[in-house]
Order: structure tokens, then C-alpha cells, then sequence
């Protein structure tokens, strides 16, 4: 049995899944902290050298995961694992965010795109060179990345 003990929590301005941006990158300018348990606070030495960081976190609001959903971006049925869909197996979460400042155990970011309270399991920092990749296909998503920006979380994966 896999057991992870979550390291810290996200604070954001939202209460509820609904509304929520369904992507970092449709948060732009959005403010939230980490509040870093203190037994972690060893560990960000040196994290203020990175304007970027990945956030793993666990998805705590949702009750069951579904091999085949219907995501934000599309209306047909596609596999959990070629969506972003928060309803997955392993309720496992990823972000990038923009890092502002530290203060103590507190971390201030931008692009936060979780719902407050959301259990941190996890930071690394994003280096440009090890996580960009030039992609050749998009799946799916080609027909409706255009609707990124403008749609949010309609609540469909809490229950």
C-alpha cells in the first residue's frame, strides 16, 4: 500500500469546485499561499531561485474516479488518462504556479488554480530545460484548447 502524508496546504480564493479555473495557466494573476507544515521548512532552502514551481497535490473533494468522463473542454466520453479530468483513479493533482516570495514556513504564488484547502503532497521546481517538450499531437484537445481561457469548473466531478 502506497500511504502519502500531505506536506503542507494550498490557500486560493476558491471555496468550491465550481468556478475554479480548470487549468494554472487560465489563472493568470490569481494569488494563493502554501502553508508549509514547519517539520518541511528545511527543505526550501534554495526555492527562492525559481521563478516557477510544480505543485502535486491530492484531490480532496472528489469521491470516486470514472475510467471514461466527459472533460471541461469537450462533450464526448474520453479515457480518464487522455484527459486532465480531476476524477481519476489515483486522485492526483499537478500545477505549475508562479512563485512571488517566502516567508518562514509560508510560500506566496500566482496562477493558483486549486480549490482552498487542497492538500499539498508535493514541490518541485519547474526548470524550462527538463519540462518543455515540443509536442507533435494533442490528442483531443486540438479541436477545443481555444475555450481554455474562458471555461471553469462546473462542479460535474464532486459529488
Amino acid at each position: 500500500m502506497i500511504d502519502y502524508k500531505p506536506i503542507g496546504i494550498i490557500h486560493s480564493p476558491f471555496k468550491e469546485a465550481k468556478g475554479t479555473p480548470i487549468q494554472a495557466v487560465a489563472a493568470q494573476e490569481t494569488v494563493g499561499s502554501i502553508e508549509l507544515d514547519p517539520e518541511y521548512v528545511a527543505g526550501l532552502k534554495d526555492i527562492e531561485g525559481f521563478s516557477h514551481l510544480i505543485l502535486l497535490y491530492h484531490f480532496h473533494l472528489i469521491r470516486e474516479s470514472s475510467l471514461l468522463v466527459k472533460p471541461f473542454l469537450d462533450n464526448e466520453l474520453h479515457g480518464i488518462f487522455a484527459t486532465r479530468s480531476p476524477s481519476r483513479p489515483n486522485s492526483i493533482g499537478i500545477s505549475v504556479v508562479r512563485l512571488i516570495k517566502v516567508e518562514g514556513n509560508t510560500l506566496y504564488i500566482k496562477d493558483v488554480d486549486t480549490i482552498d484547502g487542497t492538500p499539498l503532497l508535493d514541490i518541485k521546481p519547474y526548470v524550462q530545460k527538463f519540462d518543455v517538450r515540443e509536442t507533435e499531437k494533442t490528442g483531443w484537445f486540438e479541436k477545443s484548447i481555444h475555450k481554455l481561457s474562458h471555461t471553469k469548473d462546473d462542479g460535474r466531478f464532486i459529488k
